[in-house]
């Protein structure tokens, strides 16, 4: 059988951080003749880049209709258009949509359903229908690592107390950094182990998944995580496949419209040094609060050193409240502030960029070392707290210490951007992350773990026909 006719269905969770990683890996197995349905809730699918003209014919959108539920605010259909409080809402919302996927596999029925985390139901749906599900992970084997085998994730005996959280577990036989901080281990053991308005945790959710999975797919690559990725070959029993890293195509980025400030910040880079300004972007999922943006202003400004910072303007601030008083002014020759949407690529690839500040968040991470760039770290929820442990394990990040409270002060930060960026102390960050370049921007050797899950997945259907 040819590749050309197998009939791949994506169903993501409903973050950004999630349905664009299953959209890449979409457009790569289109590309190589897969036939790919993607499937979400209308405004997520409007919400989508558009698919790339060259394989419209190889891909589709397919829509499913949200139920309303109570806490839930109508037209909430993604992590983006709610408040923390509000995710059991969402999460119960997205249970509900095994009845309308339960329709739409009435009527398609695809080779393979790749899915997320949360998608327990949706595997017990096609499990009804014959067909086989496998789990696509958009978190690090790492992450993976640290959550553990099911039986782990079901129960948590192993994690009696936050404090277990703050050190790596004992699963992990070879020395790791992996580990949560202690103000959030608390949060990490609640939302991981205790079942929320949704009626399940999340660990219960992804033990689910991975059982009911013929194989697990993870966005990642041997040459970074390999000694994670074997050890959840271990722990989940079945086979575990690296996808690659899913970086941007630079060539497909030259299609995308560009927004229209794009050239003033073109022309603002162009005139500064190379290797001088720090990409500061905090992306759009986490509403930070006006004091944490203002104490990042606060932090640039100290850091005296050249920057670029994308900053969302949170939901009911005003515009003139939302940088500190006079910081327009006196960092007028020093940094640039862009609201709202910036062309991420373009800027990551511009020769002016020396480092990134940021997050810990996976994707911008193979953004960013995709070009080489050191990482300054700080990450704000979910898994980043783990995957910049990661990174400091790797040594290409450098992640910035925070108070005992869990804040962070400006004067901490600006000095580890400036350790990072310029002192001795940060120089071997710099070199291992330009040396990584060769494997995160290595767009070849990256294709090549689509192929070889293609032939993994060639491999299953001849023997279903056996």
């Amino acid at each position: 059988m040819e590749a050309k006719t197998y009939h791949i269905m994506m169903f993501p969770w409903l973050a950004f951080g999630h349905m664009i990683p299953f959209f890449e890996l979409s457009k790569r197995l289109a590309a190589k003749g897969i036939f790919v349905s993607y499937v979400s809730t209308p405004r997520n699918l409007q919400r989508l880049p558009p698919i790339p003209s060259a394989l419209q014919a190889k891909m589709e959108l397919l829509e499913i209709q949200m139920h309303p539920v109570d806490g839930l605010p109508e037209n909430c259909e993604a992590t983006i258009d709610i408040q923390n409080v509000q995710m059991p809402f969402l999460k119960k919302a997205h249970d509900m949509l095994a009845e309308p996927f339960d329709h739409l596999l009435e009527k398609v029925r695809p080779d393979l359903i790749l899915v997320d985390f949360a998608a327990y139901r949706i595997s017990e749906v096609a499990a009804m229908y014959g067909v086989s599900t496998a789990y696509f992970s958009v978190f690090t084997a790492a992450t993976l690592a640290y959550m553990g085998p099911p039986a782990e994730l079901k129960d948590g005996k192993s994690f009696t107390s936050p404090e277990c959280y703050t050190k790596p577990p004992d699963w992990i036989p070879f020395p790791s950094r992996l580990a949560h901080t202690k103000e959030y281990a608390a949060l990490m053991m609640r939302n991981t182990h205790v079942p929320d308005a949704s009626g399940v945790s999340s660990g219960q959710r992804l033990a689910k998944v991975v059982e009911e999975s013929s194989f697990v797919l993870v966005r990642s690559c041997k040459e970074f995580e390999g000694k994670y990725l074997n050890l959840i070959r271990e722990l989940y029993q079945k086979p575990v496949l690296p996808i690659g890293l899913l970086t941007p195509i630079p060539e497909e980025s030259k299609n995308v419209p560009i927004d229209s400030s794009w050239p003033d910040t073109c022309k603002w880079l162009d005139g500064k040094e190379p290797k001088s300004v720090l990409f500061v972007g905090f992306g759009s999922e986490y509403k930070m609060p006006l004091e944490e943006i203002h104490e990042l202003a606060f932090s640039l400004e100290l850091s005296r050193l050249p920057f670029l910072w994308i900053l969302r303007k949170p939901q009911g601030v005003d515009s003139l409240d939302l940088l500190p008083p006079g910081f327009a002014s006196r960092t007028l020759r020093q940094g640039l502030v862009v609201l709202g949407w910036a062309p991420q690529q373009e800027i990551l690839a511009h020769p002016a960029i020396g480092g990134c500040f940021f997050h810990s968040g996976w994707g911008t991470s193979v953004e960013s070392l995709a070009h080489g760039h050191p990482l300054i770290l700080l990450p704000m929820v979910s898994d980043q707290g783990l995957t910049a442990k990661l990174l400091v394990e790797n040594q290409v990040g450098y992640e910035v210490p925070r108070n005992e409270d869990g804040s962070f002060s400006r004067d901490v930060v600006a000095e580890s951007i400036r350790r990072v960026l310029l002192e001795e102390e940060g120089e071997q960050l710099r070199l291992k992350a330009a040396e990584l370049k060769s494997v995160f921007g290595n767009h070849e050797s990256q294709d090549n773990y689509i192929s070889k899950f293609i032939d993994h997945l060639r491999n299953i259907m001849i023997n279903k026909q056996v």
